[in-house]
């Protein structure tokens, strides 16, 4: 199970009051703004003002090599292909770069591997297949940077290649005619942390060479450039806002079909866009056509100009999210049960395996059980010989260092901190799932844990429209500039809604007369785990809705737990558990959080036995028993009542059931050797 740590982030609190009447804004962005580490003149004009201007693109090592090569291949009628990638990232580069070049009355066409076959980045039939075309010169997006073999493939057959690309670069770089990447040890332009989308804007711009306005380029591609830097979770920072801000003042009134028709297709029509809502409606769905088959398909509604043909790719890909989802669920519970039914769970970094997984999937799903377990994962889909697999990790482990220390057992693998992708034997998984626990147990004796980290606490009394209000000046949201969290703690839950059909809840909150509804959303009532009476702390959003042609304050809940339970303390104790299961040593302070004495023993068998084999929430029973009761030092009861046939109990997920077993005579608990092994 994952108990997540609740962090409150510092404040202070003169100084936001300070510089509240110095840039004179609301005192609540003010502290907003202090919390974030914002409180400072350049960071006010980019986050209220407007933005950071767009740097000379010419800043980028070889871009000015780049856009040369380019424009003579455009002056010349050459064959140009642009070589995008699968995800929306690399979907929308390759529309933007492709619709362009068209523009520019170029001999252009563009070229996106499968998933399936090809796998990411350049491939050598690919490049051979394109030189087959006639193909002079690949302009990569989102892709290149570790192409070595496939661009000294394409030099030797008379191609030339033009990389843009925003991955971190390997040693070596590819023999290319020119390879624009920020990250490259040499290059010296002020912004790093592009998509392969900001890329691809920044050679627009190379192109153009003074005789197009920026504006105008952000008017005719800043909505492709929004989506791709959305998409790719990078930091919506510097630069990034900029891009985003100003596609997203044109994406609901975009004029391209296929725009349109998937805001259509997901409902978005007219409404008002922003980073969150885009990531959660357009990008999966672009996303989807290249998980589940044909994601050039993608790269054709974004650049067609027909409504009949944009709504007919919209239907399909809207179809192939659905499907997307389908096999996603199917897949994930599939996993889950294998992580259960072998214990799984106790490693420090899940490895789980199944015969013919769906590729374009795995990811999503390793997220899902990061998401459950709290732990890093990773899901491998097995063929006959050969495993492929994709991983994801919380924040503190690094998933790719990981991997790269088990490279003796892999045939490919490459990522970053908080993914990672691996190929290998299918012989070999169980070393491999044995070599990366040993060296998590070596690196991370107590391994990093989810955080639900709050901007601050808040009175429920003070809760307003005017927040939310001030807040959307701190838009885009999204990585390095997350929505805005809040605590509301020592709530009663007074009463719970269901609402949309059973597939929501509406709760009603008080504290010292102060009474709030709040939003569960995709929680049904038959798995919400408290009742009324419960004093809960809130992890919150606030965001404000239209209703009846006035804007009212909606409370969403991110995260919930009973107010007595100490996160820290059960973390600890769900630590040296899952240690003790493993066979490690235990120290003497994990024997302490773990032994339950014969009080302690007594009470839980009352509250089992008065729950007559009801399913509970382990996290709101555990609260319940007291103050000394914690997860780890319950699980090892369950574990004494089992061994000693008092009891039969089962847990799945976050959930706890357990049947009372009848007995001959009493039982000497005392004798227990689970008991003995603490002392």
């Amino acid at each position: 199970m994952n108990i997540r740590k609740w962090e409150v982030r510092p404040l202070d609190k003169g100084r936001a009051a300070a510089f509240a009447e110095a840039v004179g804004i609301p005192s609540f962005l003010a502290m907003l703004m202090n919390i974030r580490g914002l409180d400072d003149a350049a960071h006010a004009e980019e986050f209220l003002g407007a933005g950071m201007p767009l740097s000379d693109p010419f800043l980028l090592k070889d871009m000015d090599r780049a856009a040369a090569r380019i424009t003579e291949a455009i002056d010349r009628m050459e064959k140009i292909a642009v070589y995008g990638d699968y995800d929306a990232d690399g979907i929308t580069s390759t529309a933007m770069v492709y619709s362009y070049l068209e523009t520019r009355g170029a001999d252009v066409l563009y070229y996106i591997p499968q998933r399936e076959g090809e796998g990411y980045g350049m491939n050598v039939g690919a490049v051979e297949h394109l030189a087959s075309l006639g193909v002079t010169l690949i302009v990569t997006v989102d892709n290149g940077i570790s192409s070595v073999h496939e661009v000294e493939r394409a030099n030797a057959l008379g191609v030339d290649v033009v990389i843009t690309d925003h991955h971190r670069p390997q040693a070596q770089l590819p023999q290319a005619v020119a390879v624009v990447d920020a990250y490259r040890a040499d290059d010296r332009s002020p912004y790093k942390d592009f998509s392969g989308a900001g890329i691809a804007f920044k050679l627009l711009m190379a192109l153009e060479e003074g005789a197009g306005d920026v504006d105008d380029l952000l008017e005719t591609y800043g909505d492709l450039a929004a989506i791709g830097t959305i998409g790719d979770i990078v930091p919506l920072t510097g630069e990034n806002r900029t891009l985003i801000r100003a596609g997203l003042r044109i994406l609901s009134e975009s004029d391209r079909p296929g725009v349109r028709a998937l805001l259509a297709d997901s409902g978005f029509s007219g409404r008002q866009l922003t980073a969150t809502n885009v990531a959660f409606t357009l990008v999966p769905r672009i996303n989807a056509t290249g998980r589940m088959g044909s994601p050039e398909r993608a790269v054709r509604l974004l650049i067609s100009g027909y409504e009949d043909e944009a709504e007919q790719l919209s239907a399909e890909i809207c179809a192939d999210n659905e499907e997307r989802r389908r096999v996603e669920a199917s897949i994930s519970e599939a996993a889950m049960a294998d992580i259960e039914a072998r214990g799984l769970a106790n490693d420090r970094v899940i490895v789980v395996d199944g015969a013919d997984w769906h590729h374009g999937v795995i990811g999503i799903v390793a997220s899902r059980i990061t998401d459950r377990y709290g732990k890093p994962c990773l899901v491998l889909s097995r063929g006959a010989e050969e495993a492929k697999g994709s991983g994801r990790s919380v924040e503190g482990f690094s998933l790719f260092e990981a991997v790269c220390a088990c490279g003796d057992l892999l045939t490919k693998y490459g990522g970053h901190p908080m993914a990672a992708g691996v190929t290998l034997p299918v012989d070999r998984i169980d070393a491999f799932r044995t070599a990366i626990n040993r060296y998590a147990a070596e690196r991370y004796p107590q391994m990093p844990v989810q955080s639900v980290v709050l901007d601050c606490k808040l009175n429920p009394a003070a809760l307003s429209v005017s927040m939310v209000e001030s807040l959307t000046r701190l838009e885009p949201f999204g990585n390095g500039n997350p929505q805005p969290v809040f605590g509301l703690y020592n709530m009663e839950l007074c009463d719970i809604t269901p609402v949309g059909g059973g597939g929501h809840l509406r709760l009603t909150l008080e504290k010292n007369g102060a009474v709030i509804t709040a939003m569960r959303f995709g929680m049904k009532p038959e798995d919400f785990p408290f009742a009324r009476g419960d004093r809960l702390d809130l992890a919150v959003q606030l965001e404000a809705r239209a209703y009846r042609g006035q804007q009212s304050l909606t409370v969403i809940v991110r995260d919930l737990k009973p107010s007595a339970f100490d996160t820290q303390k059960n973390i600890d104790a769900l630590a040296s558990y899952a240690g003790w299961l493993r066979g490690e040593a235990m120290t003497a302070a994990d024997k302490v959080r773990l032994y339950p004495n014969r009080t302690y023993l007594a009470a839980i068998y009352r509250a089992l036995r008065a729950k007559a084999g009801e399913s509970v929430d382990i996290v709101r029973f555990t609260a319940q028993l007291g103050a000394e009761s914690t997860v780890g030092r319950l699980f090892v009861a369950l574990k004494v009542f089992e061994e000693r046939g008092l009891v039969h109990s089962t847990v799945n997920g976050g959930r706890l059931t357990a049947e009372i077993l009848e007995t001959n005579g009493k039982t000497d608990i005392t004798r227990s050797p689970v008991l003995a092994a603490l002392v």
